[in-house]
């Protein structure tokens, strides 16, 4: 009996990406391209590290993939970047100061990220710059954008995938271009939480504050990172200024204990997070004291 030949899978059953067939017009310059987007079942959740990134283990048939380097438009023409909700909105609002910085902003991400090519399927390296363009896109844009804290975020990651590139190539100092991205979101987070506090631009109006894409952890999670990236990147050169940023880092983390019950505003593996980074919180001050002594 003939033995019958099973048909090989089609090469698009292994594709991670797709693009969206509605073309997307750029408000800034009127360049026509299409979304690329994460087809579903392509990653492996892994563990969440002290940052709140959700990692993932590679597949066989896809190798590693990192789904936030799909979260941002960017323009292939002009590289006017944004945040999917915000893309038409503030390109159209911003339209005249985001085309007379074109040259400028192409000319600074290629500093730092090069070559870059938007039309062909994105890498790490292209991911990565795209959350660099949000930076520069969002400088100036209006609170109703909450642009604070989406460079925040922006920044964050930014660090998380110039990590994945050092990974991939540890000779070519992408652990130098994360560190001053750590520092970058160490900065915006500090900043967007004195401006949501002060009301001079509410981050509350937002539907996801990140920090990653796999869960919302809201203004308890703001205030994590903020105290987390203090602890891990803020300045030690004045030992006194070190202890008032770090004392009022461990008050905030211990007043977001102080709700009490595990609920949707503070899931679970976020209050576990949250007593690890107090009790190193603790340790440290504790250390202070006792080099005091």
């Amino acid at each position: 009996m003939q033995k019958i030949q099973t048909a090989a899978k089609p090469d698009k059953d292994r594709k991670v990406t797709f693009y969206v067939k509605e073309p997307i017009r750029c408000p800034i310059c009127d360049a026509s391209f299409h979304r690329e987007e994460l087809f579903s079942g392509r990653v492996n959740a892994s563990d969440l590290t002290d940052e709140l990134h959700r990692t993932y283990k590679p597949l066989h048939s896809f190798g590693d993939v990192h789904p936030l380097i799909y979260e941002i438009d960017v323009c292939p023409s002009c590289f006017y970047a944004a945040f999917r909700s915000d893309f038409m909105s503030a390109g159209t609002k911003f339209e005249s100061v985001l085309r007379d910085s074109i040259e400028a902003r192409i000319d600074q991400v290629q500093k730092i990220f090069s070559p870059l090519d938007y039309q062909s399927p994105r890498g790490v390296m292209a991911g990565a710059a795209s959350y660099y363009l949000v930076m520069l896109c969002y400088d100036g844009f209006s609170k109703e954008f909450s642009p604070t804290i989406k460079c925040a975020i922006a920044s964050i990651r930014a660090a998380w995938l110039c990590n994945a590139l050092h990974a991939g190539s540890s000779n070519e100092n992408w652990d130098y271009v994360a560190g001053i991205f750590y520092h970058k979101a160490r900065y915006w987070y500090r900043l967007a939480l004195e401006l949501e506090q002060s009301g001079k631009e509410p981050y509350s109006i937002q539907r996801n504050l990140g920090p990653d894409t796999d869960k919302n952890y809201g203004h308890e999670g703001v205030l994590y990172m903020a105290a987390m990236l203090e602890l891990k990147y803020g300045p030690t050169d004045n030992v006194q200024k070190r202890r008032e940023n770090l004392t009022a880092s461990k008050y905030s983390i211990a007043r977001m204990f102080g709700f009490g019950k595990k609920n949707k505003a503070k899931p679970g593996p976020l209050l576990d997070k949250a007593h690890d980074l107090y009790e190193r919180l603790k340790a440290e001050l504790q250390e202070s004291d006792d080099e005091d002594e």
